[in-house]
């Protein structure tokens, strides 16, 4: 019928006109009318009736075709794209599921040759239990991918700094290296928490028992191998945590291949810890089938190869046979398989940290995976090239994002080839004090605007920083809590220190519908990096003056990017950055990044419950968690939290601004470690007995006089009589409970339970910020509205099922609700208690 609206027709009347309409039935367009009603689709595909009367009024070739017969063209049109697309969407999707069995057979067939291998183990072990252990270094390369490998060299090459020598070298790692992407070499295990699946980012999987520690990946990327290729050898541009990579030599093979001479710099992750440096060789080549290979090990002395001199502040590091085997998959695109091998020598570092460096989990995370998701970034804004909220490209927030990360590890890690010098200590060495004044960390900073219309130009940049250890606090829920209460922790004047060193000029930021938190508002950029990682603005209104005679903005702006958030995620490095900027802000703009960096150090990988309370200050005396609490179910875990400040100054402030800045970071880490002890109620039994202060007598009280009141209204008890304290009661009863004050208007809740506080996705501080009528939606506030002097009259009423907000701005649906009027012992109206019952986010 679409084909016959389109193209046929049934004409009548003897006609000869092609284009005439019969009875207002059919029309057969011309190839001159398809021509432009689709120039008219491509500018509107869904015109408005003035609009269709429009296009016929200035296309006299449309004049004879009525205004319903263009509705019904454009309709039909939209359905064909609709479908067009849909169809390109099930293709795509068929290609990758098809790819992924392929992946998924391959990965079968590698699984089955390793129980093969570990049943030959078992049984020589048995056989000769007196011998040695089995070599399992995987030689021969019976492995998945074996056609068109290139035996290179034969028996006893010679391996020094000559071209044959170090082709000999070469040729040993592409074994190496093909055995463990697609061999038994390494006895690889699953990844806790990695299942593979067509949405997944791959198959990754981590060793067990081999020297050092390695991490493996398999995965799809939507981009051809030679473009895969240039960008995993370019490492510094998406490993955040490369410093440099130098080529020192480059030499070619008869097989067409490339082989590499490179030098390579690693951030440490925390200042307790030294830099790594490595010197590799590194093997481009192509196989017979068409897949590229990029293979790479550590040359040492042992080898006889070409040497490289130990750089000072660094540890040198071995990366073990290594690399990318990147094939192409039918109908576009790579199959990409990665292994990533280490030695990070830990005995360089002190025995606390010493899991950082034998952690494959850590390296699949922070390395390997990066490497698939920064792969996928890359596709997805190929094929993708939207434009954010904030007028920015998902490339130019990416470039964002990695100058965040890269000026926060350079404060960290302060090298003194970049300019960093020390500053003498007060005498007490929890915070470090670093000086840049190089010309190149000048460029960052821009002029401090003056009262008096001069400006003053910032000569140097001063570094605060400290790394302290928490016991059992996940790094997701605690970085968490710093993002969303920045006032727990910040000092305002600080931040407007920090700002006025970008120069403010007038606001251009768009305000797309902002969320609230603490008296921060959060303006949201885009998502980067598959969800991983996210950027933001805040805004942080009327900050006011740190100097009288020095005018700083009245609002403050950050840039900032958060990770690690994902409380139902594997436990990984969670890291919040930020950075002051200009209201106008462009982006080559100077970043001046200061943040938080916290890092497990083990790798249990335990689940957390996702409705995990964010409780600071509770004065509850509500006792120590059951092992089923998220916290304590995981056990003694431990973290690092790395602290690292930056501010801009001029020299002749350079005491003043020394001394304010160690103060801060001393404050901050305090303000962390009441956090932390908030949050992690299983640590104190750890930590000597440590308990919560008693709850105060008012608290009692509110208990009593709740309980006490829904007895009269409803004649029955809100909790059983058992003997237990009634605070306790309310404070773990199933139900959320929420208590609003009447003296505020809108109402302002002032009191929730755990459920309530669950519910709400808040704490107790910050309650006070969440009022009545931001929790429902359209219809419960009308309901309220309308019920609520019932309320105030009867003493209580009984509310329908429906949905509410929390203040994360998650739906939250309940079965029903009941509110009744709080009196105290005066009997005047005190507050409205709310109880949800069934509540569970939707």
């Amino acid at each position: 019928i679409k084909r016959k609206i389109e193209r046929g027709s049934k004409m009548g009347g003897g006609s000869n006109n092609s284009h005439n309409i019969d009875n207002g039935k059919y029309v057969r367009y011309t190839p001159e009318q398809v021509e432009a009603l689709e120039r008219l689709y491509n500018d509107c595909p869904k015109p408005s009736s003035m609009r269709r009367q429009q296009l016929i009024r200035e296309c006299p070739i449309l004049s004879n075709i009525e205004p319903k017969q263009i509705k019904v063209w454009f309709q039909n049109r939209r359905c064909r794209e609709k479908q067009r697309k849909e169809a390109s969407r099930l293709q795509a999707v068929n290609r990758k599921l098809t790819a992924m069995n392929k992946l998924l057979m391959e990965e079968n067939d590698r699984l089955q040759k390793q129980v093969s291998h570990l049943v030959y183990e078992n049984s020589y072990f048995r056989q000769h239990p007196q011998n040695g252990n089995l070599a399992t270094t995987d030689t021969s390369c019976e492995s998945v991918v074996t056609s068109g490998q290139h035996h290179l060299t034969p028996q006893h090459q010679p391996r020094d700094a000559s071209p044959a020598g170090l082709l000999s070298i070469a040729d040993e790692t592409l074994t190496e290296f093909i055995s463990k992407a697609t061999g038994t070499a390494v006895e690889w295990v699953q990844m806790p928490g990695m299942k593979p699946g067509p949405d997944s980012i791959g198959i990754v999987a981590i060793s067990h028992g081999c020297t050092g520690i390695a991490a493996r990946a398999c995965g799809l990327v939507g981009l051809d191998p030679t473009r895969v290729a240039e960008i995993l050898k370019d490492r510094p541009c998406w490993l955040r945590d490369c410093r440099s990579l130098d080529i020192v030599n480059v030499l070619s093979t008869a097989n067409g291949g490339t082989l590499e001479l490179i030098y390579m710099q690693m951030y440490a992750p925390t200042t307790l810890a030294p830099a790594r440096d490595f010197w590799m060789l590194r093997y481009t080549s192509v196989m017979e089938d068409g897949s590229l290979v990029i293979c790479e090990r550590s040359l040492n002395n042992t080898q006889n190869g070409p040497s490289m001199p130990p750089s000072p502040h660094f540890v040198r590091a071995e990366i073990l046979p290594s690399g990318y085997l990147i094939r192409p998959c039918e109908g576009g695109g790579s199959i990409l398989h990665i292994v990533d091998h280490f030695d990070l020598e830990p005995w360089s570092v002190p025995e606390v940290l010493r899991s950082l460096y034998e952690s494959s989990t850590l390296l699949a995370q922070r390395t390997t995976m990066a490497a698939l998701r920064y792969l996928r970034q890359i596709s997805q804004e190929i094929s993708q090239p939207n434009v954010s909220g904030w007028g920015r490209r998902p490339a130019a927030l990416r470039a964002l994002s990695q100058r965040l990360s890269k000026g926060f590890n350079e404060a960290v890690n302060g090298f003194s080839d970049e300019g960093w010098s020390m500053l003498e200590s007060d005498g007490i060495d929890d915070v470090t004090l670093l000086m840049n004044s190089s010309p190149t960390k000048m460029m960052m900073t821009s002029s401090l605007p003056f009262s008096n219309g001069f400006t003053s130009m910032p000569s140097a940049v001063l570094c605060a920083k400290a790394s302290m250890l928490l016991q059992n606090v996940p790094p997701s829920i605690l970085l968490r809590f710093l993002r969303e209460h920045r006032q727990e922790w910040a000092d305002n004047s600080i931040d407007a220190y920090s700002a006025a060193a970008i120069k403010a000029g007038p606001c251009s930021l768009p305000i797309p519908r902002p969320g609230s938190f603490g008296g921060q508002v959060i303006l949201p950029l885009a998502h980067t990096i598959e969800n991983e990682e996210f950027m933001e603005v805040i805004k942080l209104e009327s900050l006011g003056h740190y100097q009288e005679d020095m005018m700083m903005p009245a609002d403050v702006f950050l840039l900032q990017m958060c990770s690690g958030v994902d409380e139902n995620a594997v436990e990984s490095c969670a890291e919040l950055i930020f950075a002051p900027i200009d209201a106008s802000f462009s982006d080559d703009a100077p970043i001046i990044p200061s943040g938080f960096r916290i890092i497990p150090l083990d790798t249990k990988s335990e689940g957390v419950s996702p409705n995990r309370t964010l409780d600071l200050a509770s004065a509850l005396d509500v006792g120590s968690r059951t092992a089923g609490d998220s916290c304590g179910s995981r056990g003694n875990t431990k973290s690092v939290m790395t602290i690292a400040f930056q501010l801009a100054f001029e020299m002749h402030m350079q005491e003043n601004v020394a001394s304010m800045a160690r103060q801060y970071v001393r404050s901050v880490i305090a303000s962390v470690q009441r956090v932390a002890l908030a949050l992690s109620p299983s640590s104190h039994q750890l930590s000597g007995g440590l308990r919560p202060p008693p709850a105060s007598p008012e608290a009692h009280t509110l208990a009593r006089w709740i309980s006490h009141s829904y007895r009269c209204y409803l004649g029955v008890e809100l909790v059983k009589p058992d003997g237990t304290d009634l605070l306790k009661s309310l404070w773990h009863h199933p139900d959320a409970l929420m208590c609003c004050s009447l003296k505020a208007l809108p109402p302002v809740f002032t009191f929730a339970n755990q459920a309530g506080l669950d519910m709400l996705e808040t704490t107790l501080v910050a309650l006070q910020d969440i009022t009545l009528d931001k929790i429902f939606d359209n219809n419960g506030k009308k309901t309220l509205c309308s019920d609520f002097p019932q309320i105030m009259q009867q003493g209580f009423m009984c509310i329908d099922g429906g949905i509410c907000m929390s203040s994360m701005g998650r739906a939250v649906t309940y079965e029903k609700a009941v509110a009744w009027k709080v009196l105290n012992d005066n009997e005047d109206p005190h507050c409205i208690c709310f109880m949800f019952l069934n509540w569970s986010f939707i």
